[in-house]
């Protein structure tokens, strides 16, 4: 039942405006939140049990939304600002939708408004609950992105397969961020050539230490609760140490560009074994709360660039992930959807493997990664993409059942970012309108990026017998199951070139090889 503060007798009065805050909204300069006046005015915040529960969110990812929005609650009320925030223990409405329903039959606000949702199915929700009390809903465009979804529409025009590299130029020119004049600085527009190297036989040295954020007392308490209402969701809570405010976001910033940002472009696809950070920036769940205002960190690095404090390689690789991935991901999510969820250009339809939720198996490379996902509610992009991405999309796992594992385990996911990197660049689900060709590789990769294969029983160079690696035995099978799709594909022919290098005998090995892969990890 709704929290009051009156008495039953009186009725409270009707609102001005009702400002609608969701957990990845955590901006403290949001235009919403200017000119309110309490008297008339009030924000509206709830913590619910749908969000933790449609997806089996990892217990830190519970922890780390439901501990910035409470932080969130004590910045707007030491403000002065008016806040009506449903804690999960206060309330029984079982969604967002239904404690809303109940505030606008309270207090029938004159105007309700909101930021644009991060997931569609949050934003249909709350329009749809808002249409049924007879009210008009605002949304208003969120400041913490740098280009608009009508905007990408308009640059996206016709294109029938958009490229972000294309895109990416357009917001380096829109934006003027690392430009001479017309140009690029440096006189390319992108550096990947020397951001993709490996640590070699001696591994990563000494590395920096990130930033520590002890938990306070909202924290903790937060913590005490996950683990109470949660228990059987995914994950530990023992390393939980994110940022859940603006100032300890920007502390973390700081951090990357005076410690990690110099080396991080040369090893950012980088593993190694029991280093589960390394150099990057541990930022994208600051980005994804809005905690942290992508345009600050963009302009921090191009002045590390220009106080020779970092180099161009570096500096335009992680400027790209910000103005360019980060961008185009939310465009094609917010063109494409509610659709997009839905594809499945490759008919894949095997089960998610248990142990993803476990971590136990035998292959180290995915032992390693699982583990620490688990761990912490975190990998990097490479891990994602090339160990537990390439993994699923080899063995012929349902697209949908990897973003809903994608969405629940990793601390920074929110729809607009996983689903669209899930389904169109890891999975290749919508047959190539997102990334322009499926990211397949053997464990051979896994072996030249890192050291997971170093003492793993698999031999990454096999792909039959009973030292084969799954990656390599998966591999040809992919190469064969799909020969008809992409042997003329301009950038992966040379893959399938190779294929036919294989005699019959052996493709009839590798193929039942990769059934009994299947079938003994229940696929």
């Amino acid at each position: 039942m709704l929290q009051r503060s009156m008495s039953a007798s009186k009725k409270p009065a009707s609102l001005r405006r009702l400002v609608i805050v969701l957990g990845d909204q955590l901006n403290r300069d949001s235009a919403l939140l200017k000119g309110l006046d309490a008297e008339q005015d009030l924000v509206f915040m709830a913590e619910v049990r749908e969000e933790a529960t449609h997806v089996c969110s990892h217990k830190a990812r519970i922890a780390l939304f439901l501990a910035a929005m409470r932080h969130f609650r004590e910045d707007l009320r030491a403000r002065g600002l008016p806040v009506h925030y449903l804690t999960l223990q206060s309330h029984a409405y079982p969604s967002l939708a239904a404690a809303l329903s109940a505030l606008l039959e309270e207090r029938r606000p004159r105007q309700v408004i909101m930021q644009r949702a991060g997931d569609w199915r949050v934003q249909q929700s709350l329009a749809d609950t808002v249409a049924r009390a007879g009210l008009a809903l605002q949304i208003v465009e969120n400041s913490h992105f740098l280009i608009t979804p009508d905007d990408f529409r308009a640059w996206l025009g016709d294109r029938k397969q958009p490229r972000m590299e294309h895109f990416y130029r357009f917001m380096r020119r829109r934006h003027g961020v690392l430009m001479d004049g017309g140009q690029p600085v440096g006189g390319k527009w992108n550096y990947d050539a020397e951001n993709r190297r490996g640590f070699g036989k001696q591994g990563p040295g000494m590395l920096p230490t990130p930033p520590a954020f002890a938990a306070d007392a909202i924290t903790r308490e937060v913590l005490r609760l996950v683990k109470r209402e949660f228990p059987d969701h995914p994950g530990e809570l023992a390393e939980f140490d994110w940022p859940v405010t603006t100032d300890a976001a920007e502390m973390a910033l700081e951090d990357f560009i005076g410690q990690r940002l110099p080396p991080f472009g040369r090893y950012q696809d980088a593993m190694w074994t029991g280093q589960p950070f390394l150099y990057h920036s541990l930022l994208s769940s600051s980005f994804n709360l809005s905690l942290l205002h992508p345009s600050r960190a963009i302009s921090m690095a191009a002045n590390a660039l220009a106080n020779g404090a970092a180099p161009l390689a570096g500096v335009e690789g992680f400027i790209r992930q910000l103005l360019g991935w980060r961008e185009y991901i939310r465009g094609i999510y917010w063109a494409r959807m509610p659709a997009y969820a839905d594809c499945n250009a490759l008919e894949a339809d095997a089960p998610l493997p248990e142990f993803f939720w476990s971590g136990e198996t035998d292959m180290r490379c995915l032992r390693e990664t699982l583990g620490q996902t688990l761990r912490y509610g975190y990998a990097h992009h490479i891990q994602r993409l090339m160990v537990t991405g390439l993994y699923c999309l080899l063995h012929g796992v349902r697209p949908q059942a990897v973003h809903e594992w994608y969405l629940a385990i990793y601390v920074d996911a929110v729809e607009w970012v996983e689903l669209p990197n899930t389904l169109g660049m890891s999975q290749y689900a919508d047959g190539g309108y997102l990334a322009s060709k499926p990211y397949v590789a053997s464990g051979a990769y896994i072996n030249r990026m890192s050291n997971y294969c170093t003492g793993c029983r698999y031999d990454s160079s096999c792909a039959t017998g009973d030292s084969a690696c799954p990656f390599t035995t998966l591999y040809w099978d992919f190469l064969q199951r799909h020969e008809h799709r992409f042997s003329s594909h301009p950038r992966t022919a040379l893959q399938w070139r190779n294929l036919g290098r294989k005699d019959t005998s052996e493709l009839r090995a590798i193929r039942r090889q990769a059934e009994h892969i299947r079938v003994t990890t229940g696929g």
